[in-house]
């Protein structure tokens, strides 16, 4: 039984850090692992245009004095979003990717698109100067199940955008189904796809069976254990279209113990153990170091990192009851449960 992982340092490639008091929590928690983050843009008010994301940057910098932590900034992408906004944004080199969010599809979702149409020039431009577009693929039509709605937007939505804009290079983030996954595996080149730890451990039975629990809701919401067992396979298969993006998405104790919780998993601080032991359930421990740190830079054309990270096997490690949140709380994912991996300091 392998006892210790050494790791090439990995990276984030969907990180929510939030702003104000709360990156003082959060920035630490992902610094303590990952080297670079793709930081999300759905601030309120959203981070829109390149001076916004050059701010919000330096805000982070700031909550990341003492580490060499580097956010990796995006735009949020609206249906005003011009393509002299996407060249500045490619000019500064530090924004790295733009967000689509299907208007009301999740957390501070309300100003994203409307309609892909609207956004077409700005589409054209990010392929010209090789911006990647990070999609929330749900549809947001009521008549479609909640269960369906990623996969809706790939037959609906993202398959022809892939088809029409040959040259663009696109991210389908935190992947859910099985159907997703087969398109990733199937595109064209320069389409991946990042999962995250929560959808890799457990399905919807977790959060619904015996009682609501609302810590594991998040958006795109658990699937069928046949959709976990694909993404599995697409995780641990060696692919390099398929990277790790925690979407850790922090929110309140009180704002998530609700009549209408917020949707979000906070895996920040334990991300690594918990993608350990989803590797570890099919035997492929070995496949960890790619997925964790190759994949992601290869496909952002950036350098791998240089320095490690150590995990190592634990009989006494529990993922915390709760974790400051600014003037608040917040209850990560996997609460009070054992770990079998803890990072080595």
């Amino acid at each position: 039984m392998v006892d210790t992982l050494t790791l090439t340092r990995p990276d984030d490639w969907h990180l929510h850090l939030r702003d104000g008091d709360a990156l003082r929590t959060l920035v630490p928690a992902s610094a303590s692992w990952a080297r670079r983050a793709i930081v999300m843009p759905n601030l309120r008010p959203p981070v829109a245009t390149t001076a916004e994301a050059i701010a919000y940057r330096a805000r982070i910098l700031d909550a990341a004095a003492g580490t060499d932590f580097e956010p990796l900034m995006t735009l949020y992408l609206t249906d005003r979003t011009e393509p002299a906004e996407l060249t500045r944004a490619k000019a500064s080199g530090v924004v790295h990717g733009v967000k689509l969010y299907p208007a009301g599809a999740t957390t501070h979702s309300d100003a994203g698109v409307t309609d892909l149409d609207r956004v077409t020039p700005a589409l054209e431009r990010m392929a010209e100067l090789g911006l990647p577009l990070l999609v929330h693929g749900e549809v947001t039509d009521p008549s479609v199940d909640i269960f369906d709605r990623e996969r809706v937007f790939v037959e609906r939505v993202l398959a022809p955008l892939v088809e029409r804009l040959p040259h663009l290079r696109v991210v389908l983030e935190h992947v859910t189904t099985k159907e997703a996954v087969a398109f990733v595996e199937q595109a064209r080149e320069g389409v991946g796809a990042t999962i995250t730890a929560q959808h890799l451990l457990v399905n919807r039975n977790a959060m619904l069976v015996g009682g609501i629990r609302p810590h594991l809701y998040c958006l795109p919401i658990l699937k069928r254990e046949e959709d976990r067992q694909a993404l599995l396979r697409a995780a641990t298969g060696g692919s390099p279209r398929f990277f790790l993006g925690t979407d850790s998405a922090p929110h309140a104790v009180p704002t998530k113990e609700t009549a209408c919780g917020c949707a979000g998993c906070f895996t920040a601080l334990t991300a690594l153990p918990l993608y350990a032991a989803a590797f570890e359930e099919v035997g492929a421990l070995d496949r960890l170091e790619a997925f964790a740190s190759f994949h992601g830079p290869d496909f952002y054309g950036l350098p791998r990192n240089e320095g490690t990270v150590v995990l190592e096997r634990t009989s006494h490690a529990t993922v915390p009851d709760v974790l400051p949140l600014g003037d608040s709380t917040v209850r990560p994912f996997w609460a009070g449960e054992r770990l079998a991996w803890q990072l080595r300091n």
